[in-house]
């Protein structure tokens, strides 16, 4: 069914856009069993690793996989606002015809927009600076500096080089605390080493910090958990962390992923990680997945930092992600209080690595009392 979802857009390309095209049957057919090829590239990766999580393959057939499937979904998209366009004309009993010009142009839209998606997707992140108000942010902490990596999705397309590339620009930004809010990597623990292998230099005066993300419990969790920690990730699996300043103290808080119940690991448990939490402490919280935000505001959490969504891909289309996260997508949100930074994403899932107006991001979050921030 999976395969089959997947398959969708190129049979409607194949019957609306390129059977009309004034070719030879034998280049329709062609072009027709290209476009089926490219749209079965998570089968091909079923096949590569046994996951349609992981491709195993060259990385540069990783990245032309990701063109093609990317260039069939917007044909697929500009095709079906033409048809729609066509039905209402009929509609208003307006013939419209369709050029094959019409057609060229948005074949060659397609692909260049497909090309320059993959590339904002796989290239290292630019620094993106935030700032967040905490209302009881002790003195000590006022312009404290944390830098949020997530959705790394270590993996063939993004490997060893691109880690070290993330890495170096992480630690040149001098930040007192590093956290990965889970989706780390993309393959097994045998298969990833050398592309995980970089993250050892990561380096805060505060410490390096992770959580899981859903993509931890498609492989080897328990295993991964380890073998980062042995890089020097410290996991918060439904733990906390109390950082402290001259006395003053601030709560570094994590949860499992949602999914982890699933996969027969310990579930997200909020009340667990918070548990003894020094009450004066403002807590920042770490949750792969948004969607929870209201119960982190309700148990008394001041900043959520969370990822999974990889900001909606495409800008315009983060109505298809809401839902499925709790109405929150992309940037800053007030959440009853609470401050809920949904972060694009370091890297994304080499299954759809796409980004249209919605870039990944190296964040470098500043912590302000309201009053200073109104300063600035």
């Amino acid at each position: 069914m999976f395969h089959l979802i997947f398959s969708l857009p190129s049979l409607y390309v194949i019957a609306r856009f390129i059977a009309p095209m004034p070719w030879p049957l034998s280049v329709r057919l062609a072009v027709a069993l290209l476009a089926l090829i490219a749209s079965q590239y998570h089968l091909f990766c079923r096949f590569s690793s046994g996951s349609v999580f992981a491709p195993e393959m060259p990385r540069i057939v990783v990245i032309l996989f990701n063109w093609a499937f990317c260039a069939i979904f917007i044909i697929a998209l500009m095709q079906l606002v033409t048809d729609v366009a066509a039905v209402l004309a009929l509609v208003i009993q307006h013939k419209m015809t369709i050029l094959p010009g019409y057609r060229y142009a948005v074949g060659l839209i397609a692909s260049v927009l497909a090309a320059w998606g993959v590339y904002q997707a796989i290239r290292v992140p630019a620094i993106k600076n935030v700032t967040i108000e905490v209302s009881n942010l002790p003195r000590e902490f006022e312009g404290y500096q944390l830098v949020q990596l997530t959705d790394l999705h270590i993996s063939r397309l993004f490997p060893a080089s691109w880690t070290a590339a993330v890495v170096d620009k992480t630690n040149r930004l001098g930040a007192d605390l590093i956290v990965i809010t889970g989706d780390v990597i993309d393959g097994t623990v045998e298969n990833r080493k050398k592309d995980v292998e970089p993250l050892r230099h990561l380096a805060a005066a505060d410490g390096v910090y992770a959580i899981t993300g859903n993509h931890e419990y498609f492989f080897e969790p328990e295993r991964w958990v380890e073998h980062l920690a042995m890089l020097g990730l410290t996991p918060l699996p439904n733990r906390h962390k109390v950082i402290e300043r001259n006395g003053a103290k601030l709560l570094l808080a994590g949860v499992n992923d949602l999914s982890a119940g699933r996969r027969d690991s310990a579930p997200s448990d909020l009340a667990q990680a918070l548990e003894n939490a020094p009450p004066e402490a403002p807590v920042i919280l770490m949750d792969h997945q948004p969607k929870n935000a209201r119960h982190a505001a309700a148990s008394g959490v001041q900043v959520q930092l969370s990822g999974h969504t990889h900001g909606g891909l495409v800008a315009g289309l983060a109505r298809l992600f809401e839902s499925a996260n709790g109405g929150y997508v992309s940037g800053l949100y007030n959440v009853n209080g609470m401050t809920l930074y949904v972060n694009n994403g370091t890297g994304l899932w080499p299954g759809m690595a796409l980004r249209v107006g919605r870039p990944s991001e190296l964040t470098l979050i500043t912590l302000r009392t309201p009053s200073s921030a109104e300063k600035d």
